[in-house]
């Protein structure tokens, strides 16, 4: 699973709700087809994980996949049956910040009906609405 080798601070302020669009990251730049978010969310380095797994089990052996996200916000959780006050749960995960339009996942070297289907399958797994773009 993708998380960082190294970062700043341990744990981190969670912040409130993710407002705006997605600056950066929100044009096709390495493949032909690409999964692009339509809401905001907070998106999991094991959801990442089941969507590349997806698209690859579908594609087989052809085509490149490029994951244009990566997890590295890190998310804390208390134990359970640990009672209020004791400090701040340790780092139990790590998140990618998704905004709307930016692109998760790109694709090149198969059709683009296969490609399509590949990108419908990584979505399920995902929890951020998308919608499958082709370059121009």
């Amino acid at each position: 699973m993708l998380m960082p080798r190294k970062v700043k601070h341990r744990k981190i302020q969670r912040g409130g709700s993710i407002r705006g669009n997605a600056n950066r990251g929100s044009e096709i730049s390495f493949g032909s087809f690409g999964l692009k978010s339509v809401g905001s969310s907070l998106v999991s380095s094991r959801q990442i994980e089941a969507a590349r797994r997806a698209m690859t089990r579908y594609i087989q052996r052809g085509g490149k996949i490029w994951i244009r996200i990566f997890p590295d916000k890190p998310m804390t959780k208390k134990g359970d049956e640990t009672p209020m006050g004791k400090g701040k749960g340790a780092v139990d995960h790590f998140v990618a910040v998704v905004k709307p339009g930016r692109i998760l996942f790109e694709m090149d070297g198969v059709k683009k009906e296969i490609a399509k289907e590949a990108m419908r399958l990584a979505a399920y797994k995902l929890n951020v609405k998308t919608r499958f773009v082709v370059k121009d």
